[in-house]
């Protein structure tokens, strides 16, 4: 439930983007107001990342999610109100704060998942999330021309349309979030601090505070702006840079645009996959080189697509690049679980905004004069040299031993699980087998 609430989310959050001809050539857009929007979108979920995080902690992601969905529906349809630039901007800012929706994802899969498979889970949960981003980028043009083509509307009503229908869709799930499911493995937040089984809400903010004094996760907070600060950007970009550059139409840009976001399906389960994979052979220390490599690399694939100036050699660049940038992500949220356990809202939110601020910083070079291609060479040399921060994740000897005790407590309790599944297969198996035998018995006699 939780990583389709995201898709949903980031769906809506990007809905727009792979219409922004249409909405270019009827609002008379510029280049330099383009490159606002781009920034507005991004820009105020800095804020509403933090504050999600903080708000997880006191009331759990259930309630959180569901205030979310169902508040954040309306910008999304409000968007088809836009007359110009100005309104046009106001509601693609508010629309970002659902961008908050990933927050929660990532809290709530860490609280319902062990420490041998948290890697693997958070990434998972945000990897099929991120995928809406690369879902709009085919499905709004096709609705779009749905709704024009098959219906008859014109362009400047078809794609407001097409965003009151998402819009109404996540309102829906914000309503269904709330009955489908629940806070924590044993119970709700209200519950269990009824019983005494939680930290009072008053104890919230004191560990926020104490969470915000670790460098870490600051250093974290930079890192996630380049990767998922970079995917964001791309996911705004992509349309355009392909339909501008390489002479695409609507459609076929936003399914060339889709190749990069369409690498969640797997791309960022297989950098927590291998966050958890690293941090068993070397513990936390080996989390945190695992997510050097995909940064390094990420750089390094982000530099060639910006010297790429056919399709056929962009394409498959881009894919090399998408994949390595989701991968980095899912390395970045199999360390972050690790940092303070007690404030996992605060440092899940922290590390999220990184994100954020990493495609505000990035969506000025997409605002100025220079070439595009440029702009994309420039973040890869960013993002090489930012990987090397990833050295300064250190854990104390303390916390590598309770992490290599609770991970091996995990690991048995997954073989404890497993044995008693083949216990119960076997047990059938002999009742089937016995019950045959009486059969055969029976009719032979």
């Amino acid at each position: 439930m939780t990583w389709f609430a995201f898709f949903s989310c980031f769906f809506a959050w990007f809905g727009i983007a792979p219409l922004m001809a249409v909405v270019r050539d009827e609002l008379q857009l510029t280049k330099d107001q383009i490159g606002w929007a781009i920034i507005g979108s991004v820009s105020i979920t800095i804020f509403a990342r933090l504050f999600i995080g903080w708000l997880c902690d006191r009331i759990g992601p259930r309630k959180t999610y569901t205030w979310l969905l169902v508040l954040g529906a309306f910008p999304v349809m409000g968007i088809g109100l836009s007359w110009n630039f100005e309104s046009f901007l106001l509601f693609r800012v508010a629309i970002g704060a659902i961008g908050a929706s990933f927050v929660i994802t990532q809290y709530h899969t860490t609280v319902m998942f062990a420490p041998n498979v948290v890697g693997q889970a958070n990434a998972t949960s945000a990897g099929w999330g991120n995928l809406g981003g690369g879902v709009t980028q085919f499905v709004m043009p096709l609705l779009f021309s749905v709704l024009v083509v098959g219906f008859g509307f014109s362009e400047a009503i078809g794609w407001r349309l097409a965003m009151v229908i998402v819009g109404v869709i996540i309102f829906l799930i914000g309503i269904a979030y709330y009955f489908l499911t629940q806070d924590a493995p044993d119970g709700n937040f209200d519950d269990l601090r009824a019983k005494g089984l939680m930290e009072e809400k008053k104890h919230v903010t004191g560990n926020y505070t104490r969470a915000l004094r670790d460098p870490r996760v600051w250093i974290l907070f930079v890192i996630y702006g380049c990767c998922f600060g970079i995917e964001l950007t791309v996911n705004n970009v992509a349309a355009l840079y392909f339909a501008d550059y390489f002479d695409l139409s609507l459609v076929a840009a936003g399914f060339v645009a889709a190749s990069f976001g369409l690498m969640n399906i797997f791309a960022r389960t297989m950098g927590g996959l291998f966050g958890d994979n690293f941090g068993a052979l070397w513990g936390l220390k080996g989390r945190s080189f695992w997510l050097f490599i995909c940064l390094l690399f990420e750089g390094i694939a982000l530099m060639i697509f910006s010297q790429m100036h056919v399709l056929f050699l962009a394409l498959p660049s881009l894919i090399v690049f998408s994949l390595f940038t989701q991968m980095a992500e899912g390395a970045t949220y199999s360390v972050v679980p690790f940092i303070n356990k007690k404030a996992l809202g605060a440092v899940a939110g922290v590390v999220g905004a990184g994100g954020n601020a990493g495609a505000v910083l990035a969506g000025f070079l997409f605002k100025n004069t220079i070439d595009w291609s440029e702009a994309f060479l420039i973040l890869g040399i960013v993002v090489s040299c930012a990987s090397f921060l990833a050295f300064f994740v250190r854990f104390s000897t303390r916390q590598e031993d309770e992490q290599r005790a609770a991970f091996a407590a995990a690991n048995i309790e997954t073989l404890r699980a497993r044995a008693e599944k083949a216990n119960a297969a076997l047990e059938e198996g002999l009742d089937a087998i016995a019950r045959n035998g009486q059969d055969f018995d029976a009719a032979k006699a």
